[in-house]
């Protein structure tokens, strides 16, 4: 795992003493955390391999919190976003939870409720990322299969027997026979049953590409 990728909390203030500290108080919770003057000196450093969460503050001098959620959300980063402040109001939470900000913490806070929620982002994180991967290693594996397999697949996941699919699709039943074993074969499964459970924990065969 590269430093890039390593999970951390990337904390943004402009606040030197109390970023500082932030990093101080995750580092003896055994978190990893990486300070940020402002939010433009994040955003230079910024890469969409980035894993773990920012802490931002929301009011600094130059670009705010909130503007910097917006602009990593336009650079399409997926970055769970806790907004910390002095100055929050209800409105201001309301608003900024609308825009996918993870969630809003008011100054004066509690050190180490704010570290557990901090790692709880980097949790969600994870999570996200760990589902994303497992849908592209899905994608990959329905590429491969051929314009007929992808014919053949959404009938087995109906439970067709290999005779109504043949009937089906005007093919002899050995030939289902070899399309099914490939389709099990590059998916990865025994059976049917293991077939429907995997594209069902992922969304279905919605994924698979068009047959041609």
């Amino acid at each position: 795992m590269s430093s890039s990728t390593t999970p951390k909390v990337h904390v943004v203030d402009d606040d030197a003493p109390l970023r500082e500290a932030l990093i101080f108080l995750l580092g003896s919770r055994g978190v990893a955390a990486t300070g940020y003057e402002s939010a433009e000196a994040f955003l230079a450093a910024f890469s969409a391999d980035m894993r773990g969460c920012v802490l931002t503050d929301v009011r600094m001098g130059g670009m705010s919190g909130l503007e910097l959620h917006e602009r990593l959300k336009a650079a399409g980063s997926k970055l769970p976003c806790i907004a910390l402040t002095g100055h929050g109001d209800v409105p201001m939470a309301v608003e900024a939870l609308k825009k996918g900000v993870h969630d809003f913490i008011e100054k004066p806070f509690d050190g180490n409720a704010l570290v557990d929620k901090l790692i709880g982002a980097i949790a969600f994180d994870a999570e996200r990322d760990a589902r994303e991967g497992n849908a592209r290693a899905l994608r990959a594996r329905l590429e491969q299969l051929s314009a007929r397999e992808r014919d053949v697949l959404p009938l087995l996941l109906a439970g067709r027997m290999n005779k109504m699919i043949a009937d089906e699709l005007g093919i002899a039943v050995r030939t289902v026979e070899v399309h099914r074993a490939r389709i099990f074969e590059k998916m990865g499964v025994k059976s049917a049953v293991e077939l429907a459970t995997l594209l069902g924990r992922s969304g279905g065969t919605d994924q698979a590409p068009p047959g041609g």
